[in-house]
């Protein structure tokens, strides 16, 4: 699971109907409190964080080795779910959830359910300088638009088929 969700993943959230999925490219799976848990960082900005919020659950979503969706991860990381369903133009396919409220994506079938435990945002005076500036630079795009990152419990994993 690691080694896929470095190349590529998705996390998916729902609240008030709505489904929304956005690519990651930070993630860790860990155990915390004796439970496993994975940890997804979503910035500010992010429609997705508006979902997380609201519902405090969250599918992660990787695709099987060899298989690629460069193009799905793409659009999904470039474009917001405030403007359009990227679920319904990328023609992806929710599978109904084992435990949780929000559904799994067929065409990523590695599933991990999770539901957020703890929640944290980013101290940027505790980041290392060099981080700092690389990831968050002063006039850049991402000026002040720092991550929370949220903690969420493994409730299932499963392999869609």
């Amino acid at each position: 699971i690691l080694e896929q969700v470095g190349t590529a993943a998705l996390v998916t959230a729902k609240a008030d109907g709505e489904v929304n999925t956005m690519t990651i490219g930070w993630g860790t799976l860990g155990v915390e409190w004796a439970k496993p848990i994975f940890t997804v960082f979503v910035r500010q900005s992010r429609h997705t964080k508006k979902l997380l919020d609201k519902n405090g659950e969250f599918t992660i979503n990787v695709p099987l080795k060899g298989t690629d969706r460069k193009a799905i991860l793409g659009f999904c990381g470039s474009k917001s779910g405030r403007d359009v369903d990227k679920i319904k133009e990328m023609d992806l396919h929710l599978e109904q959830p084992d435990v949780i409220s929000v559904p799994g994506i067929k065409e990523f079938p590695i599933t991990l359910e999770c539901r957020v435990v703890y929640k944290q945002d980013q101290d940027l005076s505790l980041l290392d300088e060099d981080k700092r500036l690389r990831y968050y630079a002063p006039n850049s795009a991402n000026d002040g638009d720092y991550h929370t990152a949220y903690y969420g419990m493994v409730t299932k994993a499963y392999i869609i088929e």
